[in-house]
């Protein structure tokens, strides 16, 4: 089993059967990410096996900004004193729900991390940020590291600091 996470390609990538479960994900995919990458409004990856077109899993990444009042006072004394910093916004992240237990999950976290890292060799951002659907999401984001900010517990972040040590510890 060959698994691949590229770039989405609406010529390509079959998203008429994707379903995870939470509509606005299944309706984001199905009706509008073709418009939002086209437009530059958001970065779209996709998870398939096998050379297959059927996704499996997708996420979207698009430039962002943070209040900096809103971080932990621990992170945001080592970042300048700017209102508000750039990010980058982990939009969606979503598997099919006849491919959960497989880590694809896991697998398109770490992916969207290790882009994010590296995009800042390019573009400056002090973190990613995610906003969870659901508590689930909560604990899913948390176990890997983000932290929510302080006035929203469903909006939480990862410093980009943390993320760049962790793509060395993982090799990337």
């Amino acid at each position: 089993m060959s698994i691949q996470i590229e770039s989405f390609d609406r010529q390509k990538h079959d998203r008429a059967n994707f379903s995870c479960g939470r509509p606005s994900l299944d309706r984001y995919i199905a009706e509008q990410l073709s418009q939002d990458v086209k437009k530059g409004v958001a970065a779209a990856f996709v998870l398939t096996v096998d050379d297959d077109p059927k996704i499996l899993g997708y996420y979207t990444l698009s430039a962002s900004i943070v209040d900096i009042a809103a971080l932990d006072s621990a992170i945001a004394k080592k970042l300048p004193r700017y209102p508000q910093l750039p990010a980058t916004l982990l939009g969606r992240l979503a598997v099919d729900e006849k491919s959960k237990g497989q880590h694809f999950g896991e697998m398109l976290l770490v992916d969207a991390l290790r882009r994010s890292s590296a995009a800042t060799q390019q573009i400056a951002s002090v973190a990613v940020v995610a906003e969870a659907l659901d508590e689930n999401a909560v604990n899913f984001y948390q176990r890997y590291g983000f932290q929510s900010f302080k006035d929203n517990a469903m909006k939480l972040y990862y410093p980009m600091s943390s993320i760049a040590a962790l793509c060395e510890k993982l090799g990337f």
